[in-house]
């Protein structure tokens, strides 16, 4: 079992990844939001790629939410 000093210590690293992330995620949707105002999306590789990382980036925080969780629940 995990100590209380090793569990904190692992959840303040895990919610400052996740406040990287969502930070990420902001520049991303505004480079989506640039691309997106440069005409035919459909020929827009700017905008595909930043949709591809948005989607990206939105998985990576669903997972470090699922481990803080974790990590929260085995504190109880």
């Amino acid at each position: 079992m995990i100590d209380a000093k090793l569990r904190q210590e692992k959840l303040k690293m895990w919610k400052d990844n996740l406040r990287q992330l969502e930070e990420e995620l902001g520049a991303i949707m505004l480079k989506k939001g640039v691309a997106a105002q440069e005409g035919d999306l459909s020929e827009n590789a700017a905008y595909t790629m930043a949709t591809e990382d948005a989607e990206t980036t939105r998985v990576r925080i669903e997972q470090v939410k699922q481990i803080i969780r974790d990590l929260e629940g085995k504190g109880k």
